[in-house]
């Protein structure tokens, strides 16, 4: 058999013919990978094939054998995602408000890479998101990698943080730039927050990624050390709701039974849960940020939830209703 051009490249295209067009639904024969090798201008006969599927398993690559029938065919078995976690990684970024959508759709064609032609195509597909608005900032991915770069090497940045205007545009929140100790990145309410240290504040704040503008790593060491060494992210997420800046405090607050599910949902499970004096009625402490983000919750539950203290959270909590009052008169 005359060889082709291109017996340099028989084991990547071997590869490649293997891992798109097999799967456990979808097998090939000797005979077919000897012409979809052909369609790449590469000759093989079969003992050589042989050897060379058996190196992709040595590589790493489930190839399979199996005889059916009077025939043997193959397929790769095994790959670095299932289909199940390519999808649920696709509905992921697809319904990220994080990620813009052309981005989305560079991942996307990226991750299609991981499965073969066959299964790539139940992951185009569209996810039904009501109401998702998809940020428009594309430097966001290199900010991160600036923070990560940042945090790994011990230094403090120096950035813009922006704001929307009512002319739809984004302008500085203040003249001069922030500079802080970056310490974690935290995903909350579909956003990525900065967690860092504040010098001038001498307090730990917050700044949503897409917000960031002209990063600049410096050549100063991070501070704030202290302040960290405690710190729950965890808890100071549940605790500042839609990471909105607030006082902490102690909030005792009841709610009916049928509220528990979204108590746990929101602090999670070590909450403690105590009867209440009325029937079907429950009881909890929860630290928060008492701000108006967090004022809105409760008032979103209606009727099935009471704040009952301390006393300067419920005089807030009864002027905020006083003032929306005002509102619809």
């Amino acid at each position: 058999m005359p060889k082709g051009t291109n017996q340099k490249l028989k084991l990547y295209y071997l590869a490649k013919i293997m891992t798109e067009r097999t799967d456990d639904e979808h097998m090939i024969t000797m005979p077919e990978i000897q012409k979809a090798l052909l369609e790449y201008e590469v000759t093989a006969d079969r003992k050589s094939l042989y050897d060379d599927l058996e190196t992709l398993r040595v590589l790493g690559i489930d190839v399979i054998g199996e005889k059916i029938g009077r025939y043997f065919y193959y397929h790769v078995g095994g790959k670095h995602f299932e289909i199940a976690e390519l999808k649920l990684l696709v509905d992921a970024i697809q319904s990220s408000k994080f990620i813009t959508e052309k981005k989305s759709n560079d991942l996307i064609k990226k991750l299609t890479g991981f499965a073969s032609k066959y299964e790539a195509d139940q992951l185009k597909r569209q996810v039904v998101v009501q109401g998702r608005v998809k940020t428009m900032n594309e430097s966001i991915y290199y900010f991160v990698d600036d923070v990560h770069r940042a945090i790994a090497d011990n230094k403090q940045i120096r950035f813009e943080y922006m704001k929307w205007t009512e002319a739809k545009k984004l302008v500085r929140r203040r003249e001069t730039p922030y500079t802080v100790s970056p310490w974690a990145l935290t995903w909350d309410d579909e956003y990525y927050y900065l967690i860092a240290y504040d010098m001038d504040e001498k307090m730990i704040k917050h700044f949503r990624v897409d917000k960031l503008k002209s990063i600049e790593v410096l050549d100063k060491k991070r501070v704030g050390k202290e302040a960290f060494e405690n710190f729950n992210l965890a808890k100071y997420s549940k605790m500042s709701f839609g990471m909105f800046h607030g006082d902490q405090t102690n909030v005792k607050i009841s709610f009916h039974k049928d509220m528990v599910g979204v108590f746990i949902d929101r602090f999670g499970r070590d909450i403690s849960i105590q009867p209440s004096i009325k029937k079907d009625w429950y009881e909890t402490h929860v630290d928060v940020a008492v701000s108006n983000i967090f004022l809105g919750w409760i008032f979103g539950l209606g009727t099935d939830v009471q704040i009952l203290g301390p006393d300067k959270v419920v005089k807030q909590f009864r002027a905020e209703i006083q003032e929306r009052a005002k509102l619809y008169k």
